[in-house]
C-alpha cells in the first residue's frame, strides 16, 4: 500500500485519491459479488443442490456465524490497519463468490458460504467504522445515502447482467458467479495498491467495548438482525417455492428494488438530516411491521403473487432507512469507540442469526405464516424502542430516559 496520509490533510490529493472516493469504490465493489450471490442463491440451491426449507435455514445459520464473530475485528486491528483489513476481506468475499458453483453439495456450500461470509461481515464491519470516522457528522446522512444509492446502481448493472446472461445468453450459474466474484476481487486488489493509507486523528480502542449508555443502540441492532434474517432467508425462498419464480424473474424483482433504491437512498439521507433519526426509524419499523403482517396474510388467505411482489419491493424500501441507526450511533459515540463498537454491534446484530434461521426453517415446514408474523412482532418491538430515541441525539443525550448527570 502507498504512503500514509492524515484524513485531515487530503486537500493536496486529487479527488480520486481521497478517502471519500475510496468509500464510493468499495460501495460499488461489494454489491457486485454479494448481491449476485444472493440473487442466484435460492434458485441454485433448489435447482442444483435440491434444498428444502430446513436446508436453506441451516445454510443461512452457517452464513451468519462470521457475523456473530465480528468482534474478531477488534483483535485484527491490533496488527493490521482497518483500511487494509477491509480490502482484504472484500477480496476474500470476491474469491469465495467466484468459486461457489464448483461446490453444489450441502457440505461444499456450507464451507464456501462460511468463507465468503467472513469476507462480507468483516468488510461490512470495517466499512461502517471507516464511514463514521471519515465522514463529518453534519454531512454523514447525505453521503451515506449517496453511498447506498451508488451501491444500488452497481447492483442494478449486475442484475441486468444476470437477466441478460441467464435468460438471453443461457449462461451457467458457474459463469455468473465466477465473473461477479472475480470483478470484486480485482477491484479490492486495485484499491490495496492504488490508495494511500488514511490515518484518523483519534486512535481506535483495540479492546472489547460495551458501554451502558449505548444500550438502546445495542437493542435496536439485535432486533434488526433477528427481523432481517427472516426476510433474507424466507422472502426470496417464498417467491421460488410458493410462486415458482425462475432465476430471471426473481432477479427482475431485485432489479425493481434497485431502481427504486437508487433514487430513494439519497432522499432518505436528506430526510434523516432534515427530520432526525427518530422519525426515520419510526417510519422504517412501522412500515416493516405492516409488510410482514401482509406476508403472513399471503399464506393465511392465499393472496396472490402481485401483492407478494409489491411487498417484496416495499420491504427493501423501508429497510433503506437503516442508515439512521448508523448516524444515531455516530452522534452518541466517543470517537475512539467507533471501530470496536461497530464490531460489537455486528456481533449483537447476528446473535439471533445463529439459531433463528435453522429453527424457523423447521417452523416453515409447519406454517410459513407464523414465521412472518413473528417478524412483524419484532418490527413492532423496534418501533416501541425507537420512541425513546431523542430528536437530537448526542453524548449525554443517548435516549429520552438518559439522566444527564450520569456521565459526570
Amino acid at each position: 500500500m502507498a504512503r500514509s496520509v492524515s484524513i485531515f490533510d487530503v486537500s493536496g490529493l486529487p479527488f480520486w485519491h481521497r478517502p471519500i472516493f475510496l468509500l464510493f469504490i468499495m460501495a460499488i465493489a461489494m454489491p457486485i459479488a454479494f448481491n449476485v450471490w444472493s440473487a442466484l442463491l435460492n434458485n441454485f440451491v433448489v435447482e442444483v443442490a435440491d434444498f428444502d426449507g430446513s436446508d436453506i435455514g441451516l445454510l443461512h445459520t452457517v452464513r451468519e456465524v462470521p457475523g456473530f464473530l465480528a468482534v474478531g475485528v477488534i483483535l485484527l486491528i491490533m496488527f493490521i490497519r482497518e483500511q487494509t483489513l477491509g480490502l482484504i476481506s472484500l477480496a476474500i468475499l470476491g474469491i469465495a463468490t467466484a468459486i461457489t458453483a464448483y461446490f453444489p453439495s450441502m457440505s461444499g456450500l456450507l464451507i464456501i458460504t462460511l468463507i465468503s461470509s467472513f469476507g462480507f461481515h468483516y468488510f461490512e464491519t470495517v466499512n461502517q467504522s471507516l464511514q463514521l470516522q471519515w465522514l463529518p457528522k453534519e454531512k454523514a446522512p447525505q453521503i451515506i445515502g449517496l453511498l447506498a444509492g451508488v451501491g444500488s446502481l452497481a447492483t442494478l448493472f449486475a442484475y441486468l447482467g444476470i437477466i441478460v446472461g441467464w435468460y438471453k445468453l443461457e449462461l451457467s450459474f458457474n459463469f455468473l458467479y465466477l465473473s461477479s466474484g472475480g470483478l470484486t476481487t480485482l477491484i479490492a486488489v486495485f484499491c490495496l495498491l492504488f490508495f494511500p493509507n488514511f490515518k484518523t486523528k483519534t486512535k481506535q480502542t483495540t479492546k472489547l467495548v460495551l458501554r451502558r449508555r449505548y444500550w438502546l443502540y445495542y437493542a435496536l441492532q439485535f432486533l434488526s438482525g433477528a427481523r432481517r434474517q427472516i426476510f433474507v432467508v424466507f422472502a426470496g425462498f417464498m417467491m421460488v417455492e410458493k410462486f415458482g419464480f425462475e432465476v430471471h424473474q426473481l432477479t427482475a424483482l431485485f432489479l425493481i428494488n434497485l431502481i427504486v433504491n437508487i433514487f430513494a437512498a439519497p432522499l432518505f439521507g436528506y430526510f434523516i438530516a432534515q427530520f432526525g433519526e427518530r422519525r426515520a426509524l419510526l417510519v422504517e419499523y412501522f412500515g416493516l411491521a405492516c409488510v410482514f403482517m401482509a406476508y403472513g396474510g399471503i399464506y393465511l388467505f392465499d393472496w396472490g403473487v402481485v401483492l407478494a411482489s409489491i411487498l417484496f419491493v416495499l420491504d427493501h424500501l423501508f429497510f433503506g432507512l437503516k442508515m439512521a441507526l448508523k448516524t444515531y450511533f455516530q452522534k452518541i459515540s466517543a470517537p475512539e469507540d467507533i471501530a470496536p463498537t461497530a464490531a460489537v454491534a455486528f456481533t449483537i446484530n447476528h446473535i439471533a442469526a445463529i439459531f433463528l434461521p435453522v429453527l424457523l426453517g423447521l417452523l416453515w415446514l409447519v406454517s410459513p405464516a407464523i414465521v412472518f408474523i413473528l417478524a412483524a412482532f419484532l418490527a413492532f418491538l423496534s418501533f416501541l424502542l425507537a420512541l425513546i430515541v431523542p430528536r437530537f441525539p448526542a453524548i449525554g443525550n443517548e435516549t429520552l430516559l438518559t439522566v444527564k448527570s450520569y456521565l459526570k
